[in-house]
């Protein structure tokens, strides 16, 4: 019988709990075992539709960032409310809070997100739980503790408890050496960030779980994801949010990348229905455990212009941040996602003027409500 160790560490809640002190935790040393099982592809439970009783119980780590709400409102909808669980170690707004079971849950403490997935006979883990690029660089310790360590206490988790587990990637899993147009599900990844290495490691990790003990496990590496709801952070792919919001707002739009820089782009509707299409898939469809999505690919000028159509007194300048230039230049062109389009029937809904027009009407809207108060 196989026996995965993890060692103990001490781990920094600073990133996790914005505003709060230092406050160390220790995550015990433990020994877990579990016998290696296959994948079943059970059709009855792997397909489109489910009956009222065998609907999976899903658990989402990091569940308050934008893709776990939208995530958690998507699979309600769809297999009941109390069936999906949203967790986070921060303190939910009022209205997420009231809108579906929550529950405390730190990825790096191993017995409690273990007390959760039993008590809750937990059948799916959706793990968002993560320390992004630019916070990860500014302290890289950090970010292995979360990215790698919490990793590890998932995936132990899972395999113990027969999870069908899906981590996210990233379109900053590639490096400077990957292929950029277009880049294959199987390349030379090599990135240069604390976060895409920890990815790489999650992608890795995840299969041999999967060959070695049989976790159902599954990876899509998301490409720049843009969503109305989402104020821009500072990212390499925010001006394509921003953009919206400045355009509504003041008419002027300043961008921090060449008008030439390419990267593939998605709306958060495609991003989370390929989520949930990837993890209802049946086992037997699916020829690889990580497989790139993607919609479209633009530039910044590119975007400009759709803009423009609909705002054409919009002004756009370029006023390049040569570091976010740099992460950019060495991040795919366009993602071929033809094994996800293949295997599973991956199809996008938004192609670049659907996005424009659907960005401007929602925020144009929130734009007028919010001067109507």
């Amino acid at each position: 019988m196989p026996f995965i160790r993890a060692f103990s560490k001490v781990a920094k809640q600073a990133l996790l709990s914005p505003g709060c002190g230092c406050q160390p935790i220790t995550v015990a040393i433990r020994t877990i075992s579990f016998s290696p099982r296959q994948v079943t592809s059970d059709a009855s439970f792997h397909s489109v539709s489910f009956s009222e009783t065998d609907h999976p119980k899903v658990l989402i780590t990091g569940g308050l960032g934008q893709l776990g709400v939208g995530l958690a409102t998507m699979l309600r909808k769809r297999f009941g409310n109390n069936n999906v669980i949203l967790s986070d170690i921060r303190k939910p707004p009022s209205h997420i809070f009231h809108s579906g079971p929550f529950i405390y849950s730190d990825i790096l403490d191993y017995k409690n997100l273990r007390e959760i997935v039993v008590n809750n006979r937990i059948t799916w883990l959706v793990h968002y739980s993560a320390l992004l690029s630019a916070v990860g660089e500014s302290n890289v310790a950090l970010a292995r503790d979360v990215n790698i360590t919490g990793l590890h206490n998932v995936l132990d988790i899972a395999a113990e408890h027969g999870l069908r587990l899906f981590v996210p990637s990233t379109i900053g899993a590639f490096g400077p050496t990957s292929p950029r147009n277009p880049t294959p599900d199987l390349c030379v990844q090599r990135p240069r960030t604390i976060y895409g290495v920890s990815k790489v490691h999650a992608e890795l990790m995840g299969e041999y779980y999967h060959h070695r003990y049989g976790l159902d496990f599954r990876c899509l590496r998301y490409p720049g994801i843009i969503s109305a709801d989402s104020q821009p952070g500072g990212g390499t792919t925010d001006y394509a949010v921003a953009i919206f919001h400045d355009a509504v707002k003041t008419g002027k739009f300043e961008c921090n990348l060449k008008p030439d820089t390419r990267l593939p782009m998605m709306y958060i509707d495609d991003c989370l229905r390929a989520t949930v299409e990837m993890m209802e898939a049946p086992a037997d469809t699916l020829s690889m455990r990580t497989y790139n999505i993607n919609a479209m690919s633009f530039s910044p000028e590119e975007l400009a212009q759709e803009v423009q159509k609909q705002l054409p007194d919009l002004e756009v300048t370029y006023d390049i941040d040569q570091v976010r230039q740099a992460i950019a230049d060495s991040w795919p062109m366009n993602f071929d996602d033809s094994n996800a389009r293949n295997d599973w029937g991956w199809k996008h809904d938004y192609d670049l003027p659907e996005l424009v027009q659907t960005m401007l009407n929602y925020i144009g809207s929130d734009s007028r409500i919010a001067k109507a108060n």
